[in-house]
């Protein structure tokens, strides 16, 4: 009985590791902040660029 369940366990935990990595990610993905003020000050720049013509 013992062996059984222990067997049962770890494919349970298994196949929930598996589902786990197909699932859709919730989380976005990180953007330092370095980058994030490059992006703002191109966005800035586009928006200025723009606007001039």
């Amino acid at each position: 009985m013992n062996r059984r369940k222990k067997i049962n366990q770890l494919l349970k935990a298994h196949a929930k590791k598996a589902s786990a990595k197909l699932a859709p990610k919730s989380k976005t993905k990180y953007i330092s902040k370095a980058d994030r003020l490059k992006l703002a000050a191109e966005a800035t720049q586009d928006v200025d660029v723009s606007a001039e013509s």
